[in-house]
């Protein structure tokens, strides 16, 4: 069975993107921010949303393990700081129902998803410039920079598919599984 660890940067959903991962048939473990990377056995990492970029513990080291990883919303946004991109404050604001556009139907996170999707998104913060080797997959009419990705292992979403009013969430989990599987 697939292991995936759900890494908690102390976020309101990181349960819940636990339970979606389990839903889908996932051994998800929820592990703490500050856990070596050394002692992590997993096929794939979700780094999960949180309030603040100060929290967010040994993400860094993670990036630089040898797995597929998911970011959502702030682990997303830690991703792109990390690796030389540029995060801001939205325009927006707090969490809304939100139309996504996909921009690229390839990309194998969300490209299945295409031409759009409805989302449920916070937009305190936002990805404002993706690092190099990434590209942006999709956008909305509140924010630029919706997903990312560099197009084999690493992938962001700002909007947050373990809940249950992101239209769409699952799948975004079970394509995730399709990348960690090697698929």
């Amino acid at each position: 069975m697939t292991q995936i660890a759900v890494i908690d940067n102390h976020g309101q959903f990181t349960h819940l993107e636990q339970r979606a991962l389990r839903d889908i048939g996932v051994d998800a473990e929820l592990v703490d921010n500050d856990t070596p990377p050394g002692e992590i056995e997993a096929d794939g990492l979700v780094l999960s949303g949180g309030p603040d970029m100060d929290r967010i513990g040994n993400c860094p080291a993670y990036l630089d393990m040898d797995v597929p990883i998911l970011g959502i919303c702030l682990g997303m946004q830690l991703m792109a700081d990390q690796l030389g991109g540029r995060v801001g404050g939205g325009e927006y604001g707090g969490y809304a129902d939100v139309t996504v556009q996909i921009d690229d139907d390839e990309d194998p996170l969300i490209g299945s998803l295409a031409p759009e999707t409805r989302v449920w998104a916070s937009h305190a913060d936002e990805v404002k410039e993706v690092p190099d080797g990434f590209e942006r997959t999709a956008q909305s009419d509140v924010c630029d920079v919706e997903a990312m990705s560099n197009g084999t292992d690493r992938f962001g979403v700002q909007w947050h598919p373990e809940v249950a009013h992101t239209e769409e969430g699952e799948e975004v989990f079970e394509n995730f599984l399709a990348v960690c599987n090697g698929e």
